[in-house]
Protein backbone atom coordinates (compact mmCIF):
# COMPACT_ATOMS: atom_id res chain seq x y z
CA UNK A 1 0.00 0.00 0.00
CA UNK A 2 1.08 3.67 -1.03
CA UNK A 3 1.99 5.65 1.91
CA UNK A 4 -0.07 8.65 0.85
CA UNK A 5 -3.40 5.79 0.84
CA UNK A 6 -2.32 4.33 4.49
CA UNK A 7 -2.45 8.43 5.33
CA UNK A 8 -5.17 9.19 3.56
CA UNK A 9 -6.94 5.85 5.60
CA UNK A 10 -5.62 6.94 8.28
CA UNK A 11 -7.64 10.44 8.06
CA UNK A 12 -10.13 8.74 7.38
CA UNK A 13 -10.31 6.86 10.37
CA UNK A 14 -9.45 10.03 12.94
CA UNK A 15 -12.38 12.02 11.39
CA UNK A 16 -14.76 9.20 11.68
CA UNK A 17 -13.65 8.56 15.69
CA UNK A 18 -13.08 12.17 16.32
CA UNK A 19 -16.93 12.95 15.05
CA UNK A 20 -18.11 10.08 16.79
CA UNK A 21 -16.03 11.28 20.11
CA UNK A 22 -17.77 14.94 19.28
CA UNK A 23 -20.98 13.47 18.93
CA UNK A 24 -20.96 11.48 21.94
CA UNK A 25 -20.30 14.21 24.07
CA UNK A 26 -22.67 16.73 22.25
CA UNK A 27 -25.73 14.68 23.37
CA UNK A 28 -24.58 14.03 26.53
CA UNK A 29 -24.24 17.70 27.38
CA UNK A 30 -27.25 18.45 25.36
CA UNK A 31 -29.83 17.30 27.79
CA UNK A 32 -32.88 20.07 28.90
CA UNK A 33 -33.50 20.93 32.31
CA UNK A 34 -36.28 18.52 32.45
CA UNK A 35 -33.92 15.59 31.56
CA UNK A 36 -31.10 16.52 33.99
CA UNK A 37 -33.33 16.68 37.02
CA UNK A 38 -33.75 13.37 35.57
CA UNK A 39 -30.72 11.91 35.45
CA UNK A 40 -29.82 13.99 39.37
CA UNK A 41 -32.87 12.45 40.76
CA UNK A 42 -30.90 9.04 39.78
CA UNK A 43 -28.11 10.35 41.09
CA UNK A 44 -29.65 11.29 44.37
CA UNK A 45 -30.65 7.67 44.81
CA UNK A 46 -26.81 6.43 44.92
CA UNK A 47 -25.90 9.53 47.03
CA UNK A 48 -28.84 8.21 49.91
CA UNK A 49 -28.08 4.62 49.46
CA UNK A 50 -24.16 5.52 50.02
CA UNK A 51 -24.92 7.35 53.49
CA UNK A 52 -27.91 4.79 54.62
CA UNK A 53 -29.76 7.90 54.43
CA UNK A 54 -33.62 6.71 54.10
CA UNK A 55 -35.14 10.21 54.54
CA UNK A 56 -32.91 11.38 51.33
CA UNK A 57 -33.61 8.45 49.64
CA UNK A 58 -37.31 8.49 50.28
CA UNK A 59 -37.55 12.12 48.93
CA UNK A 60 -36.94 10.79 45.52
CA UNK A 61 -38.85 7.48 45.11
CA UNK A 62 -42.49 7.24 44.86
CA UNK A 63 -44.59 5.64 47.03
CA UNK A 64 -44.82 2.27 45.15
CA UNK A 65 -41.33 2.31 43.93
CA UNK A 66 -39.63 -1.30 43.53
CA UNK A 67 -36.46 -2.27 41.79
CA UNK A 68 -35.20 -5.38 40.54
CA UNK A 69 -31.35 -6.30 41.44
CA UNK A 70 -29.55 -9.06 41.73
CA UNK A 71 -32.17 -10.97 40.46
CA UNK A 72 -34.93 -10.09 43.28
CA UNK A 73 -37.77 -7.37 43.33
CA UNK A 74 -37.13 -4.79 46.77
CA UNK A 75 -39.19 -2.09 47.67
CA UNK A 76 -37.43 1.20 49.20
CA UNK A 77 -36.78 0.21 52.83
CA UNK A 78 -35.97 -3.53 51.55
CA UNK A 79 -33.30 -2.77 49.21
CA UNK A 80 -32.02 0.25 52.00
CA UNK A 81 -31.83 -2.54 54.33
CA UNK A 82 -29.90 -4.52 52.07
CA UNK A 83 -27.32 -2.04 51.22
CA UNK A 84 -27.01 -0.80 54.63
CA UNK A 85 -26.30 -4.74 56.13
CA UNK A 86 -23.72 -4.62 53.56
CA UNK A 87 -22.27 -1.70 54.56
CA UNK A 88 -21.98 -3.26 58.26
CA UNK A 89 -20.35 -5.75 56.58
CA UNK A 90 -17.68 -3.84 55.80
CA UNK A 91 -18.60 -3.27 51.78
CA UNK A 92 -18.44 -0.35 50.19
CA UNK A 93 -20.26 0.75 46.88
CA UNK A 94 -19.60 3.77 44.36
CA UNK A 95 -21.91 4.60 42.34
CA UNK A 96 -22.22 6.91 39.18
CA UNK A 97 -24.57 7.95 36.46
CA UNK A 98 -22.91 7.82 32.97
CA UNK A 99 -23.93 7.66 29.67
CA UNK A 100 -27.45 8.91 30.07
CA UNK A 101 -30.17 8.33 27.72
CA UNK A 102 -33.16 10.34 29.06
CA UNK A 103 -36.62 10.39 27.35
CA UNK A 104 -39.31 12.76 28.72
CA UNK A 105 -43.07 12.56 27.52
CA UNK A 106 -45.20 15.06 30.00
CA UNK A 107 -45.28 13.63 32.93
CA UNK A 108 -43.58 10.78 32.18
CA UNK A 109 -39.43 10.15 32.02
CA UNK A 110 -37.55 6.84 31.50
CA UNK A 111 -34.00 6.92 31.61
CA UNK A 112 -31.04 3.96 30.45
CA UNK A 113 -27.46 4.67 31.49
CA UNK A 114 -24.65 2.96 32.45
CA UNK A 115 -23.49 2.77 36.18
CA UNK A 116 -19.59 3.13 36.98
CA UNK A 117 -18.62 2.13 40.06
CA UNK A 118 -16.67 0.31 42.35
CA UNK A 119 -17.16 -2.50 45.46
CA UNK A 120 -14.72 -2.08 48.08
CA UNK A 121 -14.38 -4.54 50.82
CA UNK A 122 -11.47 -6.25 52.82
CA UNK A 123 -10.01 -7.55 50.07
CA UNK A 124 -9.58 -4.79 47.64
CA UNK A 125 -11.27 -2.74 45.42
CA UNK A 126 -13.01 -3.81 42.40
CA UNK A 127 -14.37 -1.82 39.61
CA UNK A 128 -17.86 -2.40 38.31
CA UNK A 129 -20.40 -1.69 35.61
CA UNK A 130 -24.08 -1.75 35.88
CA UNK A 131 -26.83 -1.84 33.27
CA UNK A 132 -29.27 0.03 34.54
CA UNK A 133 -33.08 1.96 33.91
CA UNK A 134 -35.43 3.99 35.82
CA UNK A 135 -38.66 5.11 34.69
CA UNK A 136 -40.17 8.38 36.83
CA UNK A 137 -43.18 10.58 37.23
CA UNK A 138 -43.31 14.28 37.76
CA UNK A 139 -45.59 14.47 40.99
CA UNK A 140 -46.18 17.80 42.34
CA UNK A 141 -43.64 18.84 40.07
CA UNK A 142 -40.68 16.85 41.21
CA UNK A 143 -39.60 13.77 39.33
CA UNK A 144 -40.28 10.76 41.79
CA UNK A 145 -38.26 7.52 40.47
CA UNK A 146 -41.42 4.68 40.24
CA UNK A 147 -39.51 1.87 39.11
CA UNK A 148 -35.79 0.71 38.45
CA UNK A 149 -33.80 -2.45 37.14
CA UNK A 150 -30.01 -3.15 37.44
CA UNK A 151 -28.04 -6.08 35.44
CA UNK A 152 -24.54 -6.32 36.74
CA UNK A 153 -22.17 -6.39 33.76
CA UNK A 154 -20.10 -9.50 34.37
CA UNK A 155 -16.24 -8.39 35.25
CA UNK A 156 -13.89 -10.04 32.02
CA UNK A 157 -12.26 -13.41 33.35
CA UNK A 158 -8.37 -12.77 34.69
CA UNK A 159 -5.78 -13.55 32.83
CA UNK A 160 -3.90 -16.82 34.84
CA UNK A 161 -0.09 -16.74 34.18
CA UNK A 162 1.66 -19.77 33.93
CA UNK A 163 4.55 -20.40 36.48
Amino acid sequence: MSSKLTMALAVTFALMFSTNVFTARAQEKALTSDQKQVVDTVSTVFTAARADDLAKFDSVIASDFYIFDGGARFNGDSIMALIKAQHAAGKHYEWNVTEPDVHISGNIAWIAYVNKGSITDASGTVNQNWLESAFLEKQAGTWKIVFMHSTRVPNPPQESHPK
